[in-house]
């Protein structure tokens, strides 16, 4: 497969000339106690004392290969110590400048306070990150932009999260996990979607979290690659839920991007909802449309990873279904399966798309 080599400028990285807006980089804490300033002393006992307790009970470690450390690449860890992407000037280093980015929006993961059994816990953590985000990364470095992290299995405290910072624009989302207790369509969650629309801000949700429940419907996988492939499942059941549930209807400024979860199963799950619809839709009064034509107008995705399949036409087939101005480019940095953006986006791909895809889309989505 041919792909894309943009020619540099004189003196500047190859993918500098891209216009880039990177929608996944994900920054770590040194250790915990860069948490310290943004918690109260008895939150902090809390956290040092006995530390996260995730829904996952028995999980330990990561759910990636141990050959990968923290799921991340050999050449990401500082070299001053502290885990990938904790340092601020070395991933200046090795992402922003080395790719000429214009803009990476902050996907914190763990330990963010999302998913752990304590709500109190999961609601000062998830304030913390987002004061740490500011005071470590954004403030220092006016090309990241901060996702709100909230403690999703609270929606009344995720939606006061939200409004705390609504109209801040060093935040350009809300976030939250693709693997959640229930599905996200259910009213529980509603003060989120209700909150993030008001504040007129998207809503990212990555692949990957801690619910308590297996992501199969048979129980715990085997393999990792069981547990890596149900990044696209676990979103197809999220999406067909917010559709079925009616919250692009209720909320119909929405816009919710699919983080890390592939794409190629956006129209069969489209084309499946619609045929459905069709014979039940007496059931759904509330769905004044086809579940395709929400999707195709509220749900965006990211380019990592994207699919490859082996014949090119089948990729534009689907890239063309969801929506060229629909698709957001993500390195998923610092992360093993790392998208080098100069390589990421196939030379098969028109080239207004492609500059769409890797900043064109981004920015008018978030308004950068």
């Amino acid at each position: 497969m041919n792909l894309v080599r943009p020619i540099a400028s004189p003196g500047r990285p190859a993918a500098a000339t891209l216009g880039l807006v990177d929608c996944d980089i994900h920054p770590r804490v040194r250790d915990l106690s860069e948490f310290r300033p943004f918690l109260t002393d008895a939150e902090w006992h809390r956290l040092a004392t006995y530390g996260i307790h995730a829904r996952h009970g028995f999980a330990k470690g990561y759910p990636f290969p141990k050959a990968a450390p923290l799921a991340c690449r050999r050449d990401a860890w500082p070299p001053g110590g502290g885990p990938p992407a904790s340092d601020l000037p070395f991933l200046q280093e090795q992402l922003l400048d080395r790719y000429g980015l214009d803009f990476g929006v902050l996907n914190p993961l763990q330990p963010s306070g999302q998913g752990d059994v304590n709500d109190g816990l999961s609601i000062a953590l998830s304030r913390a990150v987002n004061e740490w985000q500011l005071a470590h990364w954004v403030d220092h470095e006016p090309r990241l932009k901060a996702s709100i992290v909230v403690p999703y299995e609270d929606g009344a405290a995720s939606a006061a999260e939200i409004r705390r910072w609504a109209g801040d624009k060093r935040f350009c989302q809300v976030l939250l996990m693709s693997r959640t207790c229930e599905p996200l369509g259910r009213r529980r969650y509603w003060p989120i979607w209700e909150a993030a629309a008001e504040a007129g801000l998207p809503v990212g949700i990555h692949a990957f979290g801690y619910s308590g429940h297996a992501m199969t419907n048979g129980g715990w996988p085997s393999f990792y690659v069981e547990e890596v492939q149900e990044h696209a499942t676990s979103a197809q059941a999220q999406v067909a839920s917010m559709v079925v549930e009616g919250i692009f209807e209720r909320f119909p400024t929405l816009r919710v991007i699919m983080i890390e979860c592939g794409f190629g199963w956006m129209p069969s799950l489209a084309w499946r909802l619609d045929a459905t619809w069709k014979r039940l839709k007496d059931e759904v009064p509330h769905l004044k449309r086809a579940p395709s034509e929400y999707m195709r107008e509220h749900v965006f995705v990211s380019t990592q990873p994207i699919e490859e399949p082996e014949r090119p036409e089948h990729l534009l087939d689907t890239m063309e279904w969801i929506g060229w101005d629909r698709i957001l480019f993500a390195s998923d940095y610092p992360h093993w399966d790392f998208d080098d953006p100069r390589l990421a986006i196939p030379s098969f791909i028109p080239e207004d798309r492609r500059a769409a895809i890797y900043g064109g889309n981004a920015r008018k989505l978030f308004g950068f």
